[in-house]
């Protein structure tokens, strides 16, 4: 087997701009991915760690250096991308300077001994993983949120304490994304931790609480996801950028019968956390914004979603959008069940919402 490999570089003293090199490697007795990083540190010295617990980032998602090769190839395939766990620390290479995550501990120092001191250092892929730093380098981390979650399970009398120090943190627990599609085999028990944190304070509102029409009363009824398998109009030559909130078997069946190229970006993976939108809009709209600037400008016609919230989000708070990124947010948002009546050929029906939208699609 052989193996094309994109090697991150960067050198703080010498480089002004980071760049990669290309490695052809054919994989003899090499295990793991710290095996593929010492035979080609062998041929060519770099910036790393010779420890299967170093922390990386392949095609874009977080994971150790212990991962096998087999199962970098069963997700990836066999052109894998390495980088450093956070780019814009990087010092040496894949080796990043990790003085902010360090500093983050001390929003805990009343409460921890040398032993959660170390457990903390093993929480760095959680920290550098949050796509919440891409908008607010303060954020206090999700390490920090999970050292705290263990810290009151290990002794209950610290608990007040420890959320009063949470709560008066101002880029806090209000700020987490979910870290899901962010790591390689993610341990959900890490997310419900931090869930449980962010209830404790209050963060969470119940389901039928929640309300994503900030900016707007208007409710739209987009009708139900109809069981016809007639495709009338396929969207050929339609470039569809879609955002997934869930599988469904239904939608995926329209989606399949389509002639549409449905772009493959890495933002359409990011969470908007909707959990904490009532207490907290600001993170939810940088999110959101991201992801419909990176659609618009892979020249999508428009962003489909599967379900009313996501569309009130994306439709509903253009204005606040625009704030964040100085740009306008033009792009049409489509309702999965708007998209299976047009595709069916019931466009009177269609039109009923598609009308109702901030910015009409005008497909029809």
């Amino acid at each position: 087997m052989k193996l094309e490999i994109s090697l991150f570089k960067f050198d703080k003293n010498s480089d002004y701009l980071p760049f990669y090199t290309k490695h052809f490697l054919k994989i003899k007795s090499e295990k793991t991915l710290l095996d593929i990083l010492n035979t080609i540190n062998d041929e060519s010295t770099f910036g790393y760690e010779n420890d299967e617990n170093f922390d990386l980032v392949v095609n874009g998602l977080y994971l150790k250096a212990s991962t096998t090769i087999e199962e970098l190839v069963k997700k990836f395939g066999k052109d894998l991308t390495i980088d450093p766990i956070s780019v814009r620390r990087a010092g040496n290479d894949l080796i990043i300077n990790d003085d902010d995550f360090n500093k983050k501990l001390l929003i805990l120092d009343d409460f921890i001994n040398q032993e959660d001191k170390k457990a903390y250092s093993k929480l760095k892929q959680y920290y550098y993983a949050s796509n919440t730093l891409d908008y607010k380098s303060e954020y206090i981390g999700d390490a920090v949120l999970i050292l705290a979650y263990d810290l009151i399970q290990a002794d209950k009398t610290n608990e007040v304490a420890i959320l009063k120090v949470l709560k008066e943190q101002e880029v806090g627990a209000s700020y987490h994304t979910n870290l899901k599609n962010r790591i390689f085999n993610f341990d959900t028990s890490i997310e419900d931790k931090i869930v449980s944190i962010q209830k404790k304070l209050d963060l969470i509102h119940n389901d039928e609480d929640k309300n994503f029409r900030i900016n707007n009363t208007l409710i739209i009824d987009f009708k139900n996801f109809e069981d016809s398998n007639e495709i009338k109009h396929d969207f050929k030559d339609f470039n569809i950028a879609y955002y997934p909130s869930k599988e469904c078997e239904k939608v995926d069946s329209l989606l399949n019968n389509l002639s549409a190229k449905f772009l493959s970006l890495d933002t359409l993976n990011l969470d908007l956390a909707k959990n904490t939108f009532n207490k907290n809009q600001e993170i939810t709209y940088c999110v959101a914004t991201t992801i419909l600037l990176d659609a618009f400008d892979n020249n999508a016609d428009f962003l489909l979603v599967d379900n009313d919230d996501d569309f009130y989000i994306f439709d509903y708070n253009r204005k606040a959008f625009e704030k964040f990124s100085g740009r306008d947010v033009i792009l049409p948002v489509i309702h999965v069940n708007e998209l299976q009546k047009l595709a069916s050929g019931e466009h009177k029906i269609a039109n009923e919402t598609l009308t109702k939208h901030q910015i009409n699609p005008e497909i029809i």
